[in-house]
């Protein structure tokens, strides 16, 4: 079974950055993109951003295009998300997302994934 682990979360103050890391453990598997989704308190799920491999393709929410950077490397399984000019409406747990079917054109949607983490809290002050 695939594990993927986060890391990176914690507090900072509006206007700081943090920078989100999550790595794939467990089997050998073949991911076809990996992406971020957060779900603040009393929210639903919502998506972040996505690296699709092929092509090498990322997207965003439009509520973090611009501030937030997402990277990756297909090859080890790992994916990054650099947050920059946080606000507190950013303050959710994150959640990293694997992929190991093909199908969809930008993987915005949960229904994309198969593998997800346990999530790591990010909290913005003001």
């Amino acid at each position: 079974q695939v594990q993927l682990v986060e890391s990176g979360g914690g507090l900072v103050q509006a206007g700081g950055s943090l920078r989100l890391s999550c790595a794939a453990s467990g089997r050998t598997f073949s991911s076809y993109a990996m992406g971020w989704f957060r779900q603040a308190p009393g929210k639903e799920r919502e998506f972040v951003a996505a690296n699709r491999w092929s092509g090498s393709i990322t997207v965003y929410a439009d509520s973090v295009k611009g501030r937030f950077t997402i990277s990756g490397d297909n090859a080890k399984n790992t994916v990054y998300l650099q947050m920059n000019s946080l606000k507190t409406e950013d303050t959710a747990v994150y959640y990293c997302a694997a992929a190991s079917y093909g199908g969809s054109l930008y993987y915005r949607s949960e229904y994309d994934y198969d593998s997800w983490g346990q999530g790591t809290q990010v909290t913005v002050s003001s």
